[in-house]
Parts: structure tokens; sequence; C-alpha cells
């Protein structure tokens, strides 16, 4: 089978499940915590080289200060977790601002955990608008000086995008790096994630006709 290099995740769902099971929206996240560390040893065992994950946007603190607290603890929790693991861990997002949680400000440098065997990105107080924000200072604008001036520029390009929850869109999910990616969809919420979702996913990468424009 031939595998991306590099998966994203964008891990929604997680309120509406919260909801269908009678609870309130913010316990959805801490839910979506297992799925997303079953993934990264999937990925792990398949020899998937980079995993990115999607944790939460600027806009996303907009909501009720109790679902900002829930989120914001989940991401923490997951990125203490996942320093457990044999990853080289790298968290990206507006460190500067408030809202950026100052226990994984150590982590805004990318850490080498075991055998750093797969590199791992997660994305906190992220917004696309500030990841680009430095381009304005450069002067020749082409391809490469863009991506050298971004604040996500130690990202690769995303091979495959995988999205739960069913909802069609990337939410401003590092624009730059996912102009060629392809986009599959999973119907279940994030919290229901399980691992022949991903296998699907693969399947469906296989077939497709991967020729980054050309």
């Amino acid at each position: 089978m031939a595998l991306p290099n590099h998966i994203g995740i964008i891990p929604d769902g997680n309120r509406r499940w919260a909801l269908k099971n009678g609870m309130a929206k913010e316990d959805g996240y801490n839910f979506g915590l297992k799925p997303g560390i079953e993934l990264f040893k999937l990925c792990e065992e398949l020899g998937i080289k980079e995993l990115t994950y999607y944790g939460f946007t600027t806009d996303n603190t907009k909501r009720p200060a109790s679902q900002t607290k829930a989120f914001t603890k989940a991401c923490i929790e997951a990125v203490k977790i996942l320093s457990k693991e044999n990853a080289s861990l790298l968290v990206v997002g507006n460190s500067n601002s408030p809202m950026f949680p100052k226990s994984l400000l150590p982590y805004t440098v990318r850490k080498k955990f075991g055998t750093g065997k797969i590199k791992i990105n997660f994305l906190v107080n992220y917004s696309w608008e500030w990841d680009l924000s430095s381009i304005k200072n450069v002067g020749t604008k082409n391809r490469n000086s863009i991506i050298c001036n971004l604040h996500s520029s130690e990202i690769t390009r995303i091979d495959l995008i995988i999205r739960g929850g069913g909802r069609r869109r990337l939410s401003g999910f590092l624009p730059v790096q996912s102009v060629y990616s392809d986009f599959y969809i999973i119907e279940d919420y994030w919290p229901d994630f399980k691992p022949e979702h991903l296998m699907q996913a693969l399947k469906w990468y296989k077939h497709q006709d991967i020729t980054l424009g050309g």
C-alpha cells in the first residue's frame, strides 16, 4: 500500500458526540483523547513519518469559558501523553497570547522523546492569519520564501487530511501545507474513531491521483 508521508488530523465532532450521549458539550473533548493516541500508535506501526493534530484555534477560544477550559486541558494532556512516546514533538500556535497554555511553552521548540521515530505537530491556539502574518515582511515573495517565513515552517507538506465528524471544510488548517492534500471525511464523530477508519482512509488514498498540480 502506498502510504502518505504526512497525515493531518482534524478531530471534529466532540461536542456533538457529547450532546448525543446526554452530556454537556465540554465533556466531549476528554473522550477525544483516547482516539487520538490510538491513531498515533497505528501510524507509528505503519511507518507514517509525520502526523499533525489540529488542537484548537484562536477562533475556538471565543466559545464559552467551560468549553475553552475543557479543550485546552485536553490538548495539554494529549501533549503530555505523546511526550512519553517515540515522538519528535512540536507545538505550533500563537504563544504570545494569554490563551496559549504556559505549560506547553517548552514544546514550541521541537523535542525528541524516545527514538523520536515519528514527527508529531500539535496546533494549539493556531490561526491561519497568525501563521501567515510574517510574510508581509518578506521582500521577494516566491514559494520558498513564503514557506520559510511561515510560523509553521517546520511542518512539511501534508499528503492526507482526515477529518472526523462529517463536516467538509478545512477550518483554516495549515493553508500552505494543505494546498495539495487529499481530503478524507469520517462521518462518525471523533470520539467514535476506530482503527478501521484509518485503514479505510489509507485504502482510499492509495487510489488517488497524486500530481501536486502537475
